[in-house]
């Protein structure tokens, strides 16, 4: 039987929603089928048409912010031990499903189901780390010079916007969902409208576990017209935005309109440094997996592989036969580890830059050029010879391709990792402790790894320097971005002061 890309998406998408025949908004408790343009899907594997699906567009946004707004003031009523335990009931949700999620995420996203798996289980963890942190974040007392009791209060930001991307849906709605509940915030989420299903499902799992209908609402659209309305309408406190530079701009540009808050958490074209006085077979396997788990579409994807000179041809060697041995293939197929470009336009994108990079004076030491018959596959490629001020050193290629530039000293890598305007990650490979110090203190970049790579934690904060945005996700700094401060002032004097001005 030939496969039905649409047939195996809406019965995985129906697994939780039985009966339905398209997808929508989940907007109060409900599937809102959306009265918009026609939305047309297409299967990463193999390029064909998919599910097609109508915009929810500005009317969607009124509802689910109306809905939002009542569920946000239940929600915040409930005590701070309350919203915890229902956030562990939630994660309970998700581990129960977890593999009909992975499964609706690989058919969705194009992504390997082992790697889908992984990021299911990640989830439920967000969940109930943050459904721990519930009634665990305090105020403070503050010594004054007067008779007044000065305290802080930490209170939700309301209504907060969510703008979540293609590459990782599943995960980077839970990344920014928990933590905006777990403060008493209400979620209007918006992902990409090419991989919404998965996100679709954490609302609906999110009132299975005894959140208030409306407090986490999935926004099924396009990015100008539902994401739009959604930043202009009233109701929103608060805008955070996963993906591109570019469009993280035009964002914070709508944003300050309404002088919102932004959290941007943008692309990357990280670092990875390795020296000639590291273990070279562990640097290789894992400078392996920081560029080509997940087809490279990573903001913190160790795109640039900077290798000390002695060792520069014996290294990028070794990458390159371990390139050629990775096993690229279909979502659904347990063996694959490597699956297709999400969508077409980024498949093209990927597929260009490597021809730039050849046409620059680079060698393929392993991958090709060119086009795939079906499907937005791209082999493990390993781009050698190449300087920093190449495309393929400068741009962000989102896809499995990583550009190895010789270095001689540790100033000269220092100064080659830092000559970008991202800073998102880094790593060093050493076996020289003080140089490793030297040296995450001297990269600039929000999260950086010594002998290792790609290594994130929920507890650990996340974000960026320069033009991988600004604000912090994850950890105790994600509670932070959520919440506002408030300073109460209680006069204790039985007879105060009677003054004109401050005290």
């Amino acid at each position: 039987m030939e496969y039905n890309a649409a047939e195996q998406l809406l019965a995985a998408f129906a697994h939780f929603f039985p009966g339905a025949k398209t997808i929508g908004s989940f907007v109060g408790g409900e599937l809102v089928e959306g009265t918009g343009e026609t939305i047309q899907l297409f299967d990463a594997a193999t390029g064909k048409p998919s599910l097609a699906y109508k915009d929810g567009g500005a009317a969607v946004v009124e509802q689910a912010a109306a809905a939002a707004t009542r569920a946000q003031k239940q929600w915040w009523a409930l005590t701070h031990a309350a919203r915890g335990r229902v956030m562990f009931e939630i994660a309970r949700e998700i581990r129960k499903e977890a593999e009909p999620i992975a499964r609706l995420e690989a058919l969705g996203s194009g992504k390997p189901i082992r790697d889908c798996r992984g990021e299911v289980a990640k989830v439920a963890e967000m969940f109930e780390y943050y459904g721990g942190w519930a009634d665990k974040f305090y105020g403070d007392v503050i010594p004054v010079p007067t008779t007044h009791l000065n305290y802080t209060r930490r209170e939700p930001a309301g209504t907060v916007l969510q703008i979540t991307p293609w590459n990782a849906p599943v995960f980077t709605c839970g990344w920014q969902v928990a933590p905006a509940i777990s403060m008493g915030n209400a979620a209007l989420l918006k992902p990409s409208e090419l991989t919404p299903f998965t996100s679709l499902v954490i609302g609906l799992l999110a009132e299975r576990g005894g959140a208030p209908k409306g407090l986490i609402n999935v926004l099924a659209g396009l990015g100008h017209t539902v994401a739009q309305s959604a930043i202009a309408h009233r109701a929103v406190k608060k805008v955070v935005f996963v993906g591109s530079p570019a469009t993280g701009a035009r964002i914070a540009e709508a944003a300050a309109r309404r002088v919102l808050p932004c959290v941007l958490e943008l692309g990357g074209k990280s670092a990875n440094i390795v020296f000639a006085d590291a273990d070279l077979k562990r640097a290789a396997l894992t400078a392996q997996a920081a560029i080509f788990a997940g087809a490279g579409q990573s903001c913190v994807a160790g795109s640039r592989l900077l290798v000390q000179r002695c060792v520069y041809d014996e290294f990028v060697a070794m990458v390159a036969a371990g390139a050629k041995k990775i096993r690229v293939g279909a979502p659904l197929d347990d063996a694959t580890e490597v699956g297709p470009i999400n969508n077409r336009r980024q498949y093209e994108h990927v597929m260009s830059m490597i021809e730039k990079g050849v046409a620059a004076g680079a060698t393929l030491a392993a991958g090709t050029a060119g086009r795939s018959d079906g499907g937005y596959f791209v082999p493990p490629t390993v781009l050698a010879g190449v300087t920093n001020d190449m495309d393929v050193a400068r741009t962000e290629i989102f896809g499995p391709v990583v550009a190895a530039i010789p270095f001689d000293t540790e100033e000269e890598a220092v100064a080659i990792a830092n000559d970008t305007e991202f800073g998102l990650a880094g790593a060093v490979w050493t076996n020289d402790v003080a140089r490793a110090h030297r040296i995450a203190g001297q990269v600039d970049a929000g999260t950086f790894w010594v002998n290792g790579y790609k290594t994130i934690n929920v507890a650990s904060p996340f974000g960026g320097y320069g033009l991988s945005g600004y604000g912090r996700s994850s950890g105790v700094e994600a509670l932070h971005e959520y919440t506002q401060t408030k300073s109460v002032w209680v006069e204790t004097a039985k007879e105060p002061a009677t003054t004109f001005g401050y005290l």
